[in-house]
């Protein structure tokens, strides 16, 4: 058995164990607020810490995915269409490219 195959085997194992224990252990409703409420997030703060590195540190300025950052926050909040907000954020991404 190669390194490779060793490899997916362990990663199977773990994926597997990570979504087994929980169905195996909680066989009940869960009824405390709190742990409802932080399962409930768990998967939005999950995409935050995986996409918000890598909008800073994707353009060739931290500045320029910091403010596309800024001004596609700022477009959500005025509730503009998605498509929209990412066109915004890639212009402010280009234009400060260039002027950086």
């Amino acid at each position: 058995m190669n390194r490779i195959t060793l490899y997916i085997i362990v990663m199977a194992a773990t994926t597997l164990l990570v979504r087994v224990i929980p169905v195996l252990l909680i066989r009940k409703e869960i009824k405390n607020r709190f742990i409802k409420s932080f399962l409930f997030y768990v998967p939005y703060v999950t995409l935050a810490v995986m996409t918000f590195p890598t909008i800073i540190e994707c353009t060739k300025s931290p500045i320029a995915g910091a403010a596309a950052l800024v001004g596609g926050i700022l477009a959500a909040l005025k509730k503009i269409n998605m498509f929209i907000v990412a066109i915004i954020c890639c212009v402010i991404v280009l234009v400060l490219e260039f002027v950086l």
